[in-house]
């Protein structure tokens, strides 16, 4: 099993200065390996096509690529799960303060609440940030698992790995539907009908 993880929108609570109003993040499940490679591939054919560098991201296409990257990659067998955080809900007043902890905690969250789904996973996610973080994050993850649900975890630069930035577009699609202010807040999220197994509004 392959996962890949990553996040869309800031750890931040000056929502007055700029930070996101809402903060997610998702993972895609590949159960076969063989789907992994067929997909990663057809997003390194389309990103040639599109002359996209150095990556896809969510945040920075626009409507025609989007439509054109959920397409190619809707007839392959993966899986999404995701965790929505609206931050006016948050008042631990240490998720507030730490950026750090804030984004350790919910990826932690939607590790653990998992239903069952990751056996064996070797989880690939979005390296970015300061080295001690991430080994950090890592420990976090293997402590705070069930046995036997995760295998290894690595850090991956995101422009490097097409699977990384499926990721980055499939929660993007899923904080997108939360926007109340875009008439096609929910469009992406759509084209991932069927392909959506969670989304669990944090409460």
């Amino acid at each position: 099993m392959l996962v890949f993880i990553d996040e869309s929108g800031d750890s931040g609570f000056r929502l007055d200065k700029g930070s996101t109003a809402v903060f997610a993040v998702a993972m895609v499940i590949f159960e076969d390996h063989g789907q992994a490679a067929v997909c990663d591939e057809a997003i390194r054919t389309l990103q040639a096509k599109l002359g996209i560098k150095p990556e896809f991201k969510f945040s920075k296409s626009s409507v025609d690529v989007r439509d054109q990257f959920f397409a190619v990659v809707a007839p392959f067998d993966f899986r999404v799960r995701a965790l929505v955080v609206r931050k006016e809900l948050i008042h631990s007043g240490h998720l507030r303060s730490s950026k750090e902890d804030f984004y350790r905690f919910f990826v932690k969250s939607m590790v653990r609440f998992d239903n069952g789904r990751l056996e064996n996973a070797r989880v690939i996610i979005d390296g970015s940030g300061e080295r001690t973080f991430r080994q950090d994050l890592q420990t976090h993850l293997k402590r705070h698992c069930s046995d036997g649900a995760i295998k290894n975890i690595r850090m991956k630069a995101s422009h490097s790995d097409p699977l990384v930035q499926l990721a980055d577009m499939c929660v993007g699609a899923v904080a997108r539907s939360y926007r109340t202010d875009r008439a096609d807040a929910g469009r992406w999220r759509r084209a991932l009908r069927g392909k959506l197994d969670d989304v669990w509004d944090f409460k």
